[in-house]
């Protein structure tokens, strides 16, 4: 049975883990970072909808632009 997966706020770390649920939290949000920043323009449309490197959670917003660039989770 599949999860369906929800746009909401997301905690970065919680939102790193649904992308790669079997590895450390630590680990998770790395890989996660490196995909956001590999991905064209993605990093730039997050920062217009006002994501900041010192932010701790993802607006439902930025899930979507995530979600939309990277695929679901």
């Amino acid at each position: 049975m599949e999860i369906e997966f929800k746009v909401r706020a997301y905690g970065r770390t919680e939102l790193a883990q649904l992308y790669s649920p079997y590895i450390s939290s630590r680990a998770a949000h790395i890989k996660f970072k490196k995909w956001i920043n590999r991905y064209p323009g993605l990093t730039e449309q997050l920062r217009k909808i006002g994501f900041k490197e010192t932010s701790h959670q993802f607006t439902p917003a930025q899930v979507r632009l995530i979600v939309e660039s990277l695929g679901e989770p």
